[in-house]
């Protein structure tokens, strides 16, 4: 369920026409729902009320500062991948307590802000990271605490490019592998092994894979035990697909149910590490009709949003559904949503069935909370697009548009020139 929908015609954000939005603040924008990230966290919280969990927003979903600082004041902490995250999440309000460092290419710097922090946990993924960790905690009279990073070996049956959690991935440790280097790690002077962690992919639709990850996760860490590693916290990652399109993702009920079941006995504090799950359908991008251009087999609908604002599409052939913002009652017919960016790839919607628009009709593209603004480019010097955030009938800029000025100054000319 989100907060989007038509009322008298025009497609709304909770209580605010995105007309209105868009006469204000112009295309292309992304617009996020306060209402709608409130109930996706609180839903998904609730399945582990009354437990030792901690849920930590994967913040690489959407790093908007006031998206994360809506599910902070809800009770979120922070799943990041770099200092900048670590930056952005202190800054929105996350405790340090609360978040969680993952990665395969943590740096020196990195690590010693993290520590520097009081970060909870780092999720280490390879055995030069964990002794050049251990090197930074010791300079700094300090130990770092760690999950190592597993890798199950478990297809997650979902797109090849956000597939994390078999033996062909960069990501984690094979299992394999593991017990040495968790021997290691209890050996080191600037090292508190204190967990294990993984994560599988992103956008997982069936609940197999994850019983199976769960399952092996849980041996691991009762084979940890049987040789005396303490583990008090198990990092089951994120994951969690949502829907798209008509497709019928995997229920937050069932994904609740399968982790509580499969972890059971273990006495450890569960981490989850949603992103997708929470902002996916939390946010939309507005675009608005540059032309119709017509050709002998074709109709293309040329946008002002390019794949530099939504590369999914590009990048993953990720569906997004496309509604009007005013409502149309036109036969369906199929068309191309194309944006003006010079690639032949910057394609949104091939052969779509909908109602044909004209120049100037905005265009909602719904489901572009996640990985949207976040992965948005200048190419093409294209300025960053604006992001807005709706609460009830209010709205507020929470990025600006950036301008030309911004773009061009950038850039330092050497004295040469």
């Amino acid at each position: 369920m989100d907060h989007f929908q038509y009322k008298h015609g025009v497609y709304h954000a909770e209580g605010v026409s995105l007309e209105a939005i868009a006469a204000q603040v112009g295309t292309p924008f992304y617009c996020y729902s306060t209402a709608t990230l409130t109930r996706h966290y609180n839903v998904f919280a609730s399945h582990f009320a009354g437990m030792d969990a901690k849920i930590c927003y994967a913040t690489k979903a959407n790093s908007n500062l006031a998206v994360i600082k809506t599910l902070a004041k809800l009770g979120a902490g922070a799943d990041v991948v770099s200092e900048g995250e670590i930056r952005l999440a202190l800054a929105a309000g996350v405790k340090s307590q609360d978040v969680v460092f993952s990665g395969v290419g943590k740096t020196a710097a990195e690590m010693a802000y993290a520590l520097d922090a009081g970060i909870f946990q780092f999720n280490v993924e390879s055995e030069p990271e964990l002794l050049l960790l251990n090197e930074v905690a010791l300079s700094k009279n300090t130990k770092a605490r760690i999950a190592i990073r597993v890798n199950p070996d478990v297809d997650p049956k979902t797109h090849a490019k956000i597939s994390t959690g078999q033996k062909e991935s960069k990501f984690g440790v094979p299992m394999k592998h593991a017990l040495a280097l968790y021997e290691q790690a209890v050996k080191l002077k600037g090292i508190e092994v204190q967990g294990v962690s993984m994560h599988i992919g992103s956008q997982l639709t069936k609940i197999e894979p994850f019983q199976q990850a769960f399952a092996r996760l849980k041996a691991f860490v009762e084979e940890l035990r049987s040789k005396n590693i303490a583990i008090r916290t198990v990092d089951v990652g994120g994951g969690l697909g949502i829907p798209y399109g008509e497709d019928a993702p995997l229920s937050p009920d069932d994904y609740a149910e399968a982790a509580k079941r499969e972890m059971a006995g273990l006495g450890c504090q569960l981490i989850f590490e949603p992103g997708r799950m929470l902002v996916g359908n939390a946010g939309i991008l507005v675009t608005r009709v540059i032309y119709v251009k017509k050709s002998e087999t074709r109709n293309f609908v040329i946008v002002d949003a390019g794949m530099n604002d939504l590369i999914r599409p590009t990048l993953y052939n990720a569906y997004h559904a496309v509604v009007p913002v005013h409502e149309s009652k036109s036969k369906p017919e199929p068309m191309d949503l194309v944006g003006p960016v010079c690639e032949t790839g910057d394609i949104f919607a091939e052969q779509r069935q909908m109602p044909l628009p004209k120049a100037g009709d905005l265009l909602a593209f719904r489901s572009a909370g996640a990985y949207g603004a976040s992965m948005a480019s200048t190419y093409n010097a294209r300025p960053l697009v604006a992001e807005v955030m709706v609460h009830g009938d209010q709205y507020a800029v929470v990025r600006p548009r950036q301008n030309y000025d911004d773009l061009i100054k950038r850039d330092k000319l050497p004295v040469w020139l």
